[in-house]
């Protein structure tokens, strides 16, 4: 699958009403060996920049889960592991901090909204939300980063 053909299949989860990590992770899921819905399930709580607390976007949470599941060490020990994880994943948000047009991998930054804890309560995907919000394109940009590092 192309970049492009991953950032497409992210915004097309994200505007049937899917969160922005679980829209990252399930244009992936092909390639993780896991089952869908446990896979929305375990990244849904890092939408809205962590439950709406608006702090590392959705879209880098769920850039970063796909890049653990695929290349993350498993030894406390594997420092080495650790270092090239650590810098292939900078590498990912500096990318995508650069493509998205916001200049930050921050969601209130992003969705410019101040941070901090917002009420819990998600909006309603009404069409004015998806009109007023850039999310169907931030992970749109984050697949396709994502995407080109892996080749897939």
């Amino acid at each position: 699958m192309t970049p492009k053909e991953r950032g497409e299949r992210a915004a097309a989860y994200f505007l049937d009403g899917y969160n922005c990590p679980q829209s990252v992770v399930l244009a992936f899921s092909d390639l993780l060996g896991m089952d869908e819905t446990l896979l929305t399930k375990m990244v849904s709580p890092f939408g809205g920049g962590i439950c709406r607390i608006r702090e590392v976007c959705g879209a880098v949470s769920g850039m970063m889960f796909v890049l653990g599941s695929l290349e993350g060490y498993t030894s406390p020990e594997d420092n080495e592991g650790k270092a090239a994880l650590y810098y292939t994943g900078q590498t990912l948000v500096k990318k995508f901090t650069e493509r998205n047009g916001k200049g930050s991998f921050i969601c209130a930054d992003i969705l410019d909204k101040p941070r901090g804890a917002d009420i819990p309560q998600p909006e309603l995907r009404t069409e004015s939300y998806y009109h007023h919000r850039p999310c169907a394109e931030i992970v749109r940009a984050a697949a396709e980063v994502l995407s080109e590092y892996l080749g897939q």
